[in-house]
């Protein structure tokens, strides 16, 4: 990481600085040459370890599925869209699927007053970075991945959803 800190402080990196810091930029957790996130249709290969905000860890259970929302804090759309995604957590209470909350903030306390104050119980994680490289490399917020019964990519939907369309995800429970 030392031949990162010492390039570009306040120049253009040049040919060299760049060769010379591809071994430290290839070693760095983000740029995982496995990092492949799954195809629709394949299965999913969740991360080793998802902590939850409130404590604890989240792991997949074999024949439930998944509906993972990435969102953040201070999104509006998904200020929004996590009140329908509170509907659909509650509707599938004992049923074989669950929702994952991604929240794409650094800030737990944050996050933490933030499903306070807007009624959200779902579990939520702030390790979306392993979720994103095994659920989709799309970049934005909402998202929701929907994850079958099988472990295998259903849909990656991007933006804010209807109400309606939200609710209709507890069709995989079935």
């Amino acid at each position: 990481m030392s031949a990162i800190r010492s390039l570009g402080r306040g120049r253009l990196l040049g040919r060299r600085d760049i060769l010379r810091a591809a071994p430290a930029l290839l070693a760095a957790p983000w740029a995982a040459a496995d990092a492949v996130p799954a195809r629709r249709g394949e299965r999913v290969v969740w991360p080793a370890s998802v902590p939850l905000v409130g404590g604890g860890h989240w792991q997949p259970v074999p024949g439930q599925a998944t509906i993972v929302v990435f969102w953040s804090t201070t999104c509006p759309f998904c200020k929004r869209h996590n009140q329908h995604v509170e509907k659909l957590h509650q509707a599938l209470q004992g049923r074989p699927a669950t929702v994952l909350g991604a929240a794409r903030d650094r800030d737990p306390e944050a996050v933490r007053r933030h499903m306070a104050s807007h009624g959200l119980s779902f579990p939520v994680t702030l390790a979306w970075q392993g979720l994103a490289a095994a659920l989709s490399d799309r970049n934005m917020i909402p998202l929701t991945v929907t994850v079958d019964r099988d472990g295998r990519l259903r849909e990656v939907i991007p933006g804010e959803m209807f109400e309606s369309d939200v609710l209709g995800l507890a069709a995989l429970a079935d």
